[in-house]
């Protein structure tokens, strides 16, 4: 989507904050002992008080108003009875609509205690995902982010999940430009355009370059269980530089 008044800012803001104050309601609700189905009943208790609608619960008919992924998983599981441990790492994806328009924010917590690695992991994986947004300007190139996100992670020595991609966003959950690499892909000669609204998402990983689905249909995990966390947050081009909509 490409933002051609105020009034879209203006409703593209208020569910994005939504999202953004429900992700972090849930993570800091996380203790073990707790299912992700009572986790996922408060973000849909969060939700529904301000007159949203789980998007994926609408868009794709997902079992859940949140995708809560209890690692190795690492996207779209499902809110069930599992308890949550100390240690578990957990990735928590939050998106909804409201007035017309969608939202999109995620990020994964670590239970402690837990170890140096996996902390490290998680600090990463925000900072790949700010490398990404830090690239964003209208009139570049969209692989850029990409670029700019995997040369931080070969830096440190990460992978990058490549079967996993960002996305456009905003009049519906996933809208143009669709598929967004977070790696450089040399290839891809679209432009960031003034006003366009898309996701950035990283999957950041100890090994993992690629995931599979489970046999529920939509549970993703890598295939050798390596840990990955993935951080989200929905952003507008504008000439002042990326406009984060997702901050709580």
């Amino acid at each position: 989507m490409t933002i051609e008044n105020e009034d879209q800012l203006e409703k593209l803001r208020t569910v994005g904050k939504l999202v953004a104050r429900t992700l972090t309601a849930m993570g800091q609700a996380l203790e073990p002992g707790m299912t992700t189905r009572e986790l996922d009943n408060l973000g849909r208790a969060l939700l529904e008080k301000e007159g949203a609608r789980s998007a994926p619960e609408v868009t794709y008919g997902f079992p859940g108003a949140t995708c809560i992924s209890v690692g190795p998983d690492c996207a779209h599981g499902i809110p069930d009875d599992t308890a949550i441990k100390a240690g578990d790492l957990i990735n928590i994806d939050v998106s909804a609509e409201l007035d017309g328009f969608f939202g999109d924010t995620g990020a994964s917590f670590a239970v402690p205690p837990t170890s140096p690695k996996i902390e490290r992991l998680c600090e990463d994986g925000r900072r790949a995902m700010w490398a990404g947004i830090r690239a964003v300007k209208p009139g570049a190139r969209l692989n850029e982010v990409g670029r700019s996100i995997e040369t931080f992670a070969r830096k440190k020595g990460y992978s990058l999940v490549r079967n996993l991609a960002s996305h456009g966003v905003g009049r519906s959950l996933h809208d143009e430009p669709s598929q967004i690499p977070t790696w450089y892909e040399k290839h891809d000669r679209r432009r960031i355009t003034e006003g366009l609204v898309f996701t950035i998402e990283p999957f950041l990983s100890l090994g993992a370059d690629y995931v599979e689905e489970m046999d529920d249909g939509w549970t993703l995990r890598p295939p050798g269980h390596e840990a990955t966390v993935q951080y989200e947050h929905t952003l507008v081009a504008t000439r002042r530089g990326p406009l984060i909509l997702t901050l709580a």
